[in-house]
């Protein structure tokens, strides 16, 4: 009993959550898709807020993808967000 109590515990809690606070606070892995023409300048948490900031690309330039990682002191739960540029 205790255990499927657990079990809906855990669902509801990261059903509740954003993309953003089940990466920071469980680990996985979240996406976030650039608007077309963006390039990716730099990219910070702030609390669960995952805050990006992009410039238009500049003709010459090319799409790329990124990866922003966590390293927890442990290793245990670490998160990362892949963030993609479009041309």
């Amino acid at each position: 009993m205790k255990r499927i109590l657990m079990l809906v515990g855990t669902i509801f809690t990261l059903s509740s959550c954003t993309q953003n606070e089940r990466v920071k606070s469980f680990g996985g892995e979240g996406i976030v898709n650039l608007p077309q023409g963006r390039k990716l300048v730099n990219v910070i948490w702030k609390d669960y807020q995952l805050w990006y900031l992009t410039r238009q690309m500049k003709p010459d330039e090319v799409a790329e993808t990124y990866s922003f990682q966590e390293e927890s002191s442990w290793g245990v739960i670490e998160g990362s967000y892949n963030i993609i540029e479009t041309k």
